[in-house]
């Protein structure tokens, strides 16, 4: 039987998970956008930088396919460090941690409710793909899509909860992320192979995790990777289990 003190925790972990999936359905606009700008920046990148290359624009916009679905994870994870700052702001998180949970059922609580919306959005995009843009799925490649999706979502949202929990003010974090965001996704090779890059940019994708989740997509997805599909899923995981680390910390130090 699950003890008493497992079933308070379960029980707070499920508040805080429908807590914070009810204020993503409730919100059509943050739904519909999420999906939509992803798909906009497809489409630009696809069909601009594609026209370069006459006759190969659909190739192209096969390649970068798998690091659209990455930005989304991107910005979904980095909005929920958003989500704690408003949640101080509104003394909503004050309430939380004066209740019997731990800071870090209150961090793995939070961080599963926008997983899930990250993930929902990331799937209905890998939907979208495979019904309007030609991306051809195997029910294999589809399901190690979604895992990757999943174990790459997982790091991003802690991420974006870590720096939430620094922050003060919507104004200092939406700065703080935007400096995150677009370094992530542009450095990670989404829109253009690694292979021949200079030397100082090479570091710089190396040390960005979505690198490893974009090579793995792609490697899922085209068949094509810069590196070992197993080295990729071991940095993510490895990101995952210090990102859950540094968060718990961060929460446990948590001033309001």
């Amino acid at each position: 039987m699950i003890g008493k003190k497992s079933a308070k925790v379960i029980k707070g972990l499920y508040a805080l998970w429908y807590r914070e999936f009810r204020v993503f359905t409730r919100e059509k606009s943050r739904v519909i956008s999420s999906v939509a700008l992803p798909l906009f920046w497809y489409f630009i990148f696809g069909n601009g930088v594609g026209s370069m290359n006459k006759g190969n624009a659909l190739s192209y916009q096969h390649f970068i396919f798998p690091g659209f679905l990455a930005m989304t994870i991107i910005f979904t994870g980095l909005f929920a460090g958003a989500y704690i700052v408003w949640d101080k702001k509104i003394d909503f998180l004050k309430e939380v941690l004066i209740t019997p949970l731990s800071r870090t059922t209150v961090f793995f609580g939070k961080a599963m409710g926008s997983m899930t919306d990250a993930l929902i959005q990331s799937y209905f995009l890998l939907f979208i793909g495979y019904l309007f843009l030609g991306i051809k799925f195997s029910i294999p490649s589809a399901l190690f899509s979604m895992a990757i999706l999943f174990i790459f979502a997982n790091g991003l949202i802690s991420l974006g909860l870590i720096i939430g929990s620094f922050m003060e003010s919507p104004e200092g974090y939406g700065l703080i992320s935007s400096f995150v965001i677009y370094p992530l996704f542009l450095l990670s090779g989404a829109v253009y192979p690694l292979d021949n890059l200079p030397g100082w940019m090479q570091i710089l994708t190396r040390i960005d995790p979505a690198t490893y989740a974009v090579d793995a997509l792609r490697f899922v997805i085209l068949g094509a990777s810069s590196m070992p599909i197993l080295f990729d899923l071991a940095v993510l995981i490895l990101f995952d289990i210090l990102m859950a680390f540094v968060g718990t910390w961060a929460f446990k130090r948590l001033r309001l």
